[in-house]
């Protein structure tokens, strides 16, 4: 095992859009990047890719859902470092936008088995070489449609958007985070959404077809920020690009 000192991040579904975004501005701070994939042929071409433009880059295959791809990546992460400084929870599944009506626990679960069971499976996995670092952080990718104050705006889009399981993972999501916050002050747990609540918008990416008025580098705005907290950092918090928004 080779321990380097340089700040260590591992990122969920790392190889496109905000991960991989995320990882290519990390890796440019100088990180090394443990960029996970569940495709493992887009994952190597991603990591080729910021290999190219100078970052440290060691693509990690990563499927959230399954408890031995995890186990797996453990062991993947543990050859190069004792440590691991920050996790980005950031995989995740949009579902097909189903009605309340029409939704089934089938659906429901496929969306939950990656946005809610998959960070908590991950984040278990990986406490023990968080745990080990001075100063770790665990950045939640959220979304606006999971806080209350967004879904029950009339001017907002989610308010008319009436979509079952997506919506609730992330509100899951984040109370999820916030407990961690308090069960475990030593690791500063928080959660990022990328967009502007307060404009109305959100980040272009595959997942909304690249729709969104922001960026994917705006998108990724709230994530670089939390993961580069310092040690006097607050734990606990769900922000936008903008600043922290309501629940």
């Amino acid at each position: 095992m080779t321990n380097t000192q340089q700040t260590s991040v591992l990122i969920t579904g790392g190889n496109k859009g905000l991960g991989l975004e995320a990882g290519r501005r990390l890796g440019e701070l100088g990180w090394t990047i443990f960029l996970g994939s569940r495709d493992e042929g887009r994952g190597r071409e991603a990591a080729d890719k910021l290999a190219a433009g100078g970052a440290r880059v060691v693509m990690v295959p990563l499927d959230v859902t399954s408890d031995e791809s995890v186990a797996a990546a453990v062991r993947l992460v543990r050859e190069h470092t004792d440590r691991l400084d920050v996790l980005i929870n950031n995989a995740g599944a949009p579902g097909r936008g189903i009605t309340p009506a029409q939704a089934t626990v089938e659906e429901i679960h496929g969306v939950y088995d990656t946005n809610v069971y998959g960070p908590i499976r991950v984040t278990h996995a990986f406490l023990p070489l968080l745990e080990a670092a001075d100063h770790p952080r665990v950045v939640m990718v959220s979304s606006a449609i999971g806080a209350f104050s967004v879904v029950t705006d009339p001017e907002q889009n989610a308010f008319k958007f009436h979509e079952l399981a997506y919506s609730s993972s992330k509100t899951a999501l984040n109370m999820i985070t916030v407990r961690y916050a308090q069960a475990l002050p030593h690791i500063k747990f928080n959660i990022a959404t990328p967009g502007e609540v307060a404009n109305h918008k959100f980040a272009a990416t595959d997942m909304n077809n690249h729709t969104g008025e922001l960026t994917v580098t705006e998108g990724t705005d709230s994530i670089v920020r939390l993961a580069t907290l310092g040690p006097d950092g607050p734990s606990g918090i769900f922000v936008d690009r903008l600043g922290p928004i309501a629940w």
